[in-house]
């Protein structure tokens, strides 16, 4: 069973090597970036997984972004080494974020991903929300983390200040 465990500063090199392990080349060049840049993660639901030897064997990370001036949570980057795909090590990472990010008072999260693996999280496609361009409408998901939370929220994704 894997430790999880929030990301410290020390964790940082090894994570980004597993992104970029677990991501095409030129990952940092796709629009949910653009809303990164210069934004700080939330410290609090980055996490990592680690086996019994401690090595690295998922990390997720979220950042803050306003819809209309809503607040809410990016999901995202997530990843699972190629030699641990399969094993649950994702859904343990994104399940304990999402109920930590609801016990930090959170209302919504979203992320652009595909449905089929995220729906069993409860994400649903969010159709009036826009993220940034060349973003697909139809990977852009999003999970209320209290009922209604997505109600009347629609509009452009922006970098939280």
């Amino acid at each position: 069973m894997d430790r999880l465990a929030r990301e410290t500063a020390e964790d940082w090199w090894e994570v980004e090597a597993l992104y970029d392990l677990a991501f095409a080349p030129g990952r940092e060049a796709l629009s949910s970036y653009r809303l990164r840049d210069g934004v700080p993660p939330v410290p609090e639901l980055c996490l990592t997984a680690r086996d019994q030897q401690g090595i690295l064997g998922g990390a997720i990370r979220y950042w803050p972004v306003l819809v209309s001036g809503a607040r809410a949570l990016l999901l995202g980057p997530v990843a699972v080494h190629p030699t641990r795909q399969g094993e649950g090590v994702g859904a343990a990472l994104i399940r304990e974020s999402l109920a930590e990010a609801g016990r930090l008072g959170w209302a919504r999260v979203l992320l652009v991903g595909d449905a089929p693996y995220y729906g069993r999280f409860g994400f649903r496609r969010l159709e009036d929300v826009e993220m940034p361009p060349p973003t697909n409408p139809e990977r852009v998901l999003g999970l209320a983390l209290r009922p209604g939370a997505w109600d009347g929220v629609s509009g452009a994704v922006k970098p939280a200040a």
